[in-house]
């Protein structure tokens, strides 16, 4: 399976047309997939509100069956969308959307079964319950993107180890048990 390319990391001030735009989008998939969506979540720094972020809308489609959506890829890819199969998370369809050239929104698929979800969203819910969470988040984001302004994968390898310590936090708040990526 082909990866995405890396792409210039850029910042952005809190926009509040993000959730707009994940609803939008949310839309599109639950007309294209009908029964198979069951929800999406917004997820991803543009779901916490003031947190800055790169300008990337991240959306958690909840599927009844992956092998379903496999054979529904093509209408995935009508939207618009790039498929990248679990591109290093098993049980994961991962897509993107370009617009002008650059990512506007990742799509993280995931099977009703999968503890990806939760730890996707707790994660969310901790930083939207933690304001001073999410202000040390965006001071990593800004350091990771300072030093490779460039890479995007480089820049989401640099604030790896911040984000794993911090889902910790995030799992034992909400009182579960710690899920690995992989």
């Amino acid at each position: 399976m082909r990866e995405p390319a890396p792409h210039d990391v850029h910042i952005a001030p809190y926009d509040p047309e993000w959730p707009a735009l994940a609803a939008f989008e949310a839309a599109r998939l639950t007309a294209a997939l009908t029964s198979n969506l069951l929800r999406t979540e917004h997820m991803g720094s543009t779901s916490v509100p003031g947190l800055a972020a790169k300008p990337i809308v991240d959306l958690l489609p909840v599927v009844a069956s992956l092998e379903d959506l496999d054979w529904q890829r093509p209408r995935i890819e009508a939207l618009g969308y790039d498929w990248f199969g679990a591109f290093g998370i098993e049980g994961r369809r991962f897509c993107i959307l370009m617009k002008e050239g650059r990512p506007a929104v990742h799509l993280h698929f995931f099977q009703q079964d999968s503890p990806q979800i939760a730890r996707h969203l707790i994660f969310r819910d901790y930083l939207r319950a933690h304001p001073d969470r999410a202000r040390a988040y965006d001071a990593e984001k800004r350091r990771a993107a300072a030093l490779h302004p460039q890479d995007s994968m480089a820049y989401n390898r640099e604030k790896w180890d911040w984000v794993a310590r911090e889902e910790a936090r995030a799992l034992a708040w909400a009182g579960r048990e710690s899920t690995s990526i992989a």
